[in-house]
């Protein structure tokens, strides 16, 4: 039976859109926060990678607390748009607040200065804008096709903000000044960039009513919960915990790839590679999700492209260690490439797979908690990236590395070296082995035959877990 279409293309663009803005405030965040506080600020790494690992204890509680509220909101716009749009704001002057630190100030202040930013950044702002914008995935549409392409539509503009933003962020900090002053400015013009589309974003697509949402069936009192029955019901659906592993681990990925800044200036002697090792990673991610919705039909489901993606994107990666060490820059690139070919199915598709994950608590547990389920995408998104930019400080720290200097030891070498080319290896053959246990969508359908619903939809038991 054909699935009822809810969305017209350009609800399906406007959406995706929304994730400029958020990869105007993660992209930059990770790739250029660290460079930024050890050389142009004078801060040491690996304090400043303790401050942001103290700063995800204090905020990776508000994962759910907003995820809650979400599910609790009842507005005219519905229950995630007001948390997408005016946690947006919050977001900017923030971002803003991370950049501009005060060169002048004592470097106790310094620090005093990005942690109380970093903090309502990611703890207070980020995760109600992000947490609101991955839910709309199921609260706009129950179309599982419109969601898988919206999730398309969705990574190819993050990955072409991420690739715009890796690729001209070093060269526009030096047009305006190199300095501090000069991150400063690049900050505000991202901040304002972001404040707009993600504005636009918002207000291009609708929310259904709930009881559409309900399947026509009526909200009972006993829907309301509190945090701690809410964590229950998380930690209750094995997929939500493997998703939230999987998350981490991206983050933790995308963070390593994030400190090739410091391996292409000191290791490659050239900071401009960074820019050009982007293309390599976001062209062919982008190429991905563009045949994502088409593969997983022709597959018949997710599981199966997202497990096969990742064994390519383990192949690429392995590759890309020999070719680091044969010192072949254009075979890196091209490995890099064949790498992320490989993990842009879960890209496009990881909210339907969150959707699913909804719906499988819906189907054992009787609640619908679709705001909740999607704090996986920021709890996933605030652990994995600031432990991630955590260690990075630590490890440079630990090998001797000080930003101002002119040289660095050859214990600092050897450490961004193994950042970037084994960690990534190791954090995809990791994920790799997470996606070959996760297969909702079979899970699904077999409770749904169990129950006698939708029981043409049940595939083969080859299929299923």
């Amino acid at each position: 039976m054909e699935e009822k279409k809810y969305l017209k293309w350009y609800n399906k663009i406007g959406y995706g859109s929304g994730d400029i803005a958020g990869n105007v405030v993660y992209a930059f965040l990770t790739s250029f926060m660290m460079v930024y506080l050890t050389d142009s600020v004078g801060l040491a790494a690996g304090v400043v990678g303790t401050l942001i690992a103290v700063s995800k204890l204090i905020d990776g509680f508000t994962d759910i607390f907003f995820g809650s509220m979400i599910d609790k909101t009842h507005s005219k716009m519905g229950k995630a748009k007001p948390w997408m749009l005016y946690g947006y704001i919050g977001c900017a002057i923030t971002l803003v607040c991370c950049f501009a630190v005060p060169v002048s100030w004592g470097t106790t202040a310094k620090y005093a200065w990005f942690f109380i930013s970093y903090t309502l950044l990611n703890g207070v702002f980020y995760t109600a804008n992000n947490i609101a914008y991955s839910a709309l995935t199921s609260l706009i549409t129950k179309n599982s096709k419109e969601r898988v392409q919206m999730g398309s539509y969705r990574f190819i503009f993050a990955f072409l903000t991420s690739l715009l933003i890796q690729a001209i962020t070093v060269g526009f900090v030096d047009k305006c000044g190199g300095d501090a002053a000069a991150w400063r400015t690049v900050a505000i013009i991202y901040a304002i960039i972001g404040l707009i589309v993600n504005t636009i974003s918002a207000l291009s697509v609708k929310e259904l009513p709930e009881e559409e949402l309900n399947e026509g069936g009526v909200k009972n009192e006993d829907e309301k919960y509190g945090m701690a029955q809410a964590f229950k019901l998380l930690i209750k659906n094995k997929y939500y915990m493997m998703i939230c592993g999987t998350y981490i681990l991206q983050q933790l990925y995308s963070a390593m790839i994030g400190a090739g800044i410091y391996y292409m200036t000191w290791v490659l002697k050239n900071k401009n590679l960074f820019g050009q090792f982007a293309w390599a990673v976001n062209i062919p991610l982008i190429i991905a999700l563009i045949f994502t919705p088409t593969l997983v039909g022709k597959w018949k489901g997710m599981y199966k492209l997202n497990l096969r993606g990742y064994i390519l994107a383990v192949i690429g990666r392995a590759l890309v260690v020999v070719a680091g060490y044969m010192g072949s820059v254009p075979l890196m690139m091209a490995f890099t490439a064949l790498a992320a070919l490989g993990q842009g199915p879960w890209q496009g598709d990881m909210n339907a797979v969150i959707a699913s994950c909804s719906e499988y608590t819906y189907l054992t547990q009787g609640k619908r908690i679709d705001g909740t389920m999607y704090s996986c995408t920021s709890l996933g998104v605030k652990i994995g990236g600031g432990i991630g930019t955590a260690v990075v400080g630590w490890m440079l720290d630990f090998s001797g590395y000080v930003g101002t200097n002119a040289t660095q030891p050859q214990s600092a070498l050897d450490m961004m070296q193994f950042m970037y080319l084994w960690l990534p290896l190791i954090f995809d053959v990791l994920i790799m082995f997470v996606l070959s246990r996760m297969n909702v969508e079979g899970a699904n359908k077999k409770l749904k035959a169990e129950k006698g619903i939708t029981a043409d939809e049940v595939t083969d038991a080859s299929d299923m877990e």
